[in-house]
């Protein structure tokens, strides 16, 4: 992109994540910590029995949607489980060094909370598409539930969605590793991902929801199997590499020379803003997903929907930081592409064949990834333009899969910029709906805790 450009987005950078959006989404989510006393965070055997299909509610079958309690948290995961695991941690670590990780976790535990609230909304308030098929998401919240002078919050989480869920960073991490690897020009694998993409969408949810069943569990095994050989091969290095993360949220001197207390804050900010990117906690992309779901119970839904960020970035992610900084470290990280550092981490841990391991595990997050954000992207467009004049599914697909193919070429400094403008001014709207709406959650849990004793 042109400089101009580049410099417009970091600024517009600056302004969606401003201290206005990390107070609402940590403090937001530290309220609804509080209001609900940790009660879903204690369900989490709960959460468990429900997505392995342990649990049933009578009448069950007879709900609207379309997908079951693990199908959604497989969609939400194929959105959130992806390279923001792999290469958006390196992100995190080459721009504010080890205690990023930490200001992740925090928000991931925070963020456990806010998905169950948002989630649960998701289901409680669902709506129609134009299609008559039920649908969930902020949008339809807002537009259901709050004042209609609050209708512009559902429309402001549309159009950004438009932009925050292309899928983006996915293309352009994948071309990025082929590149550095096989150097294999990156419009080729734009192309490839188009093709693929493009096929899964035209079999509409049903599809994307087999698709990403099938990958999604095995991708997730094979990755943190691959970690974890290498964590044990240095096991007797790790204590030393989480008390550095822990010193370094707080000191910050290996991000700013010493300037402690503003590092600290830059540190903090950058953690939560990946951790974000990483886990989608609060920012309203998983509650698409997970309203799509079969039940008549819309709090047992928000106890699986918690389940994401705690895989996502608690146990995920955290693997790929101890990976990155037992392979590379951190004080010399230079201008690499984020999967291009976890690439040269993995290669420096297993060498001869850590980069293909990983390789694999690109590919399978990727593009699984790349299928739910298309799942995401669509339902805003139908929200938006209800497949009125010209702006239909064939449309989509086209604005959708093109974006794909420029993504695969673009910097990645501008692809990251892009996408945290989108999700920063998606978070607004939907924190805004949940916090104000957290109390009709609190009522529907206590009264299900006194129900089924979960």
């Amino acid at each position: 992109m042109p400089q101009f450009i580049s410099d417009l987005l970091t600024t517009l950078v600056d302004i969606a994540w401003g201290p206005a959006l990390i107070v609402l989404l940590m403090g937001g989510g530290f309220i609804l910590m509080l209001y609900s006393r940790l009660l879903p965070l204690a369900g989490f055997v709960h959460a468990i029995k429900l997505t392995a299909g342990k649990v049933h509610f009578k009448g069950e079958e007879k709900s609207e949607g379309q997908l079951t309690h693990f199908q959604a948290l497989m969609n939400a995961l194929a959105a959130t489980v992806g390279l923001g695991n792999i290469s958006g941690v390196a992100v995190a670590i080459a721009q504010g060094g080890p205690g990023a990780i930490f200001w992740m976790w925090v928000a991931a535990l925070i963020g456990m909370n806010t998905k169950f609230f948002e989630c649960t909304l998701s289901v409680m308030f669902r709506g129609k598409d134009y299609e008559g098929e039920v649908q969930g998401g902020p949008m339809y919240v807002i537009e259901n539930m709050l004042p209609r002078y609050m209708k512009p919050l559902a429309i402001m989480f549309a159009v950004f969605g438009l932009l925050g869920t292309l899928a983006l960073f996915q293309v352009n991490q994948l071309s990025a590793y082929v590149y550095d690897q096989y150097e294999i020009p990156k419009i080729y694998v734009g192309i490839f991902s188009v093709i693929f993409t493009g096929v899964v969408l035209m079999g509409g949810i049903q599809r994307i929801a087999k698709t990403t069943s099938a990958l999604v569990p095995f991708m997730c095994i094979f990755y943190v199997i691959c970690a974890s050989v290498i964590i044990v091969m240095n096991i007797d290095k790790i204590p030393e590499l989480f008390g550095l993360i822990f010193t370094e949220a707080f000191t910050g001197t290996a991000v700013a020379g010493g300037a402690t207390g503003l590092a600290a804050r830059e540190i903090l900010a950058i953690g939560v803003k990946r951790a974000a990117f990483s886990n989608e906690a609060g920012v309203g992309t998983a509650p698409m997903a997970h309203g799509n779901v079969k039940t008549n119970e819309p709090i047992s839904e928000g106890y699986v929907a918690m389940l994401g960020p705690f895989l996502d970035t608690i146990l995920v992610c955290t693997m790929t930081a101890l990976v990155i900084l037992l392979g590379v470290g951190y004080g010399d990280v230079g201008d690499a592409d984020g999967i291009v550092l976890t690439t040269r981490a993995f290669e420096s841990a297993l060498p001869g064949f850590g980069a293909h391991f990983l390789g694999v595990a690109v590919v399978l997050f990727s593009l699984t990834t790349m299928i739910g954000m298309a799942n995401y992207n669509s339902k805003c467009w139908n929200y938006l333009f209800k497949g009125r004049w010209f702006l239909t599914k064939p449309v989509f697909m086209l604005y959708f899969l093109t974006a794909l193919l420029i993504g695969s070429i673009s910097a990645q400094g501008d692809v990251v910029n892009l996408l945290d403008i989108g999700y920063g001014f998606m978070a607004y709207p939907n924190m805004i709906a949940t916090v104000w709406l957290a109390p009709k959650v609190k009522k529907a849990l206590d009264e299900y805790r006194a129900k089924y004793k979960a």
